[in-house]
């Protein structure tokens, strides 16, 4: 997932550290970040909360999301999806920023991070964080690398809804408590959606430069008008989650996560009128941004 910069506000004279902090999208890492809480304020509120165990899942989160980032970074442009045609922010790969060689290793010192971290996680919660952790690294990589990347297959949507979503969500629950809730489980499914629109929105504006490279993401496979609509519903969806949450045990404050409602109302209103190109920049700033409200609000929402 990509942060909202514009492809030309980029200064004539930039530093490595600024190179290497464009490389990772500070901005997106929020992705990574609502998740965790919604999962540990779940735990929290049977009263099982570890916090060295949160911040390792964090932690880790937040390594994987970089390590996705800057795979995305590298490998769309050696497929030649990244091209000067692009319209969303910018890659450093494509503009030279950074030499592939050395996106390539931060791209695996992350991931390795990561799975360092990801060890203790899975002294933790054994042998299910072990294989999940496995399993998010490797799709990480898959997402656009290998020989059949999710991604350029139409499977993104789904890869992100899985590991940035329910996988994520779940599994920070069963960290801190040692099992599955019903509770934990749908509190997943609103986290999921908003997690996979800021996806939808980014690949809405890049169908056609994708389908020219040979992408076949899934906006490309729906066209423009599907995956307005598709967008539309992953970002009204979580709502319709609230009330099944509290039937299924989660606390009345819940319903705190529907005062995202007007910055999700003119999102919709965004994306449904027809924003298009490096507009969408914009929108895709702002799903982000809805993404970490509402996943906070929900957040409160179970621990009350």
């Amino acid at each position: 997932m990509r942060h909202a910069a514009d492809q030309g506000a980029l200064p004539a004279h930039r530093s490595a550290l600024s190179n290497w902090l464009l490389a990772i999208r500070l901005p997106t890492l929020t992705a990574a970040v609502a998740p965790v809480f919604v999962g540990t304020a779940a735990a929290g509120a049977v009263d099982e909360f570890n916090p060295v165990v949160f911040a390792a899942t964090l932690a880790a989160a937040l390594l994987l999301q970089v390590g996705a980032n800057l795979a995305n970074d590298l490998f769309d442009f050696e497929r030649g999806a990244d091209t000067e045609d692009r319209l969303g922010p910018p890659r450093v790969t494509q503009l030279g920023l950074i030499p592939p060689g050395q996106v390539r290793v931060a791209t695996f010192l992350a991931f390795g991070l990561a799975a360092v971290i990801g060890l203790y996680l899975a002294f933790v919660g054994g042998l299910p964080i072990l294989a999940l952790g496995i399993a998010s690294i490797l799709a990480g990589l898959a997402y656009t690398g290998g020989p059949w990347p999710l991604g350029y297959h139409g499977l993104g949507d789904v890869f992100v809804f899985l590991f940035f979503g329910l996988v994520a969500v779940i599994g920070t629950y069963y960290l801190q408590a040692e099992e599955v809730s019903s509770v934990a489980a749908i509190a997943a499914v609103p986290v999921a959606f908003t997690v996979t629109a800021i996806l939808v929105v980014n690949n809405l504006r890049d169908i056609e430069t994708d389908r020219a490279a040979g992408k076949r993401t899934l906006a490309v496979r729906l066209g423009d008008r599907g995956t307005r609509w598709q967008y539309t519903l992953l970002v009204l969806g979580p709502y319709a989650t609230l009330p099944v949450l509290f039937v299924a045990g989660g606390s009345p404050a819940v319903a705190a996560a529907a005062l995202s409602l007007p910055l999700a109302a003119g999102l919709c209103r965004a994306v449904l009128s027809g924003t298009s190109g490096r507009d969408l920049n914009q929108v895709l700033k702002q799903t982000a941004r809805f993404h970490l409200v509402f996943g906070v609000l929900l957040a409160l929402g179970l621990l009350v």
